[in-house]
């Protein structure tokens, strides 16, 4: 039997629900992003890192609670999960390098997805073209904070602003592009 994948639409509307403090769903997307990052992480590891696929799937769990509060209903779930594991997952592979579990001449480009990569273009296309409307410093903050999933914390220092005018800047800029295109502030 094959187990169900939940649509973006099912995991964004748990994720809503579980920052309303709705522990069930909490719980219930826990468990599907686990078996989703599961196969994200196997697919993208050498042969003999596979073993450190669980890891990384806590490693990114714990960085989705911690940094849960900064998700925006207004955007897509799986593109922000995406981002925080595709960093757990270069920061392990960076780790590993070092240690010298994986050649440095190695050119075998792991975070490459055929599929996921002409989807991620188009996304990526429409992203820039919706943040395009925002002053160049709205656009940094909120890709660092809502698209690379970087803590506010660093996102401030990394920009040499206060952790309060990153959390403005942001609140504005989506604010902006809510009242442009159409949506509710």
């Amino acid at each position: 039997m094959r187990l169900h994948r939940p649509t973006e639409a099912e995991l964004h509307a748990l994720m809503v629900a579980s920052l309303a403090g709705d522990a069930a769903a909490y719980r219930c997307l826990l468990e599907s992003l686990t078996r989703i990052l599961q196969g994200y992480f196997r697919i993208r590891l050498f042969e003999d890192l596979a073993t450190h696929a669980d890891d990384l799937v806590q490693e990114t769990l714990l960085a989705l609670h911690l940094r849960r509060m900064t998700f925006d209903p207004a955007f897509p779930l799986m593109a922000w999960v995406q981002a925080i594991a595709r960093h757990k997952l270069i920061d392990f592979l960076r780790r590993s390098r070092r240690q010298g579990k994986i050649p440095l001449d190695d050119q075998i480009d792991v975070l490459a997805d055929p599929v996921d990569s002409v989807a991620a273009v188009e996304h990526r296309h429409d992203l820039d073209t919706l943040l395009s409307h925002l002053p160049a410093r709205s656009r940094d903050v909120i890709g660092k904070v809502k698209i690379e999933g970087k803590s506010v914390a660093e996102t401030a220092n990394e920009t040499n602003l206060s952790v309060a005018s990153v959390k403005v800047i942001i609140h504005r800029g989506i604010a902006a592009l809510r009242n442009q295109f159409g949506g509710k502030t």
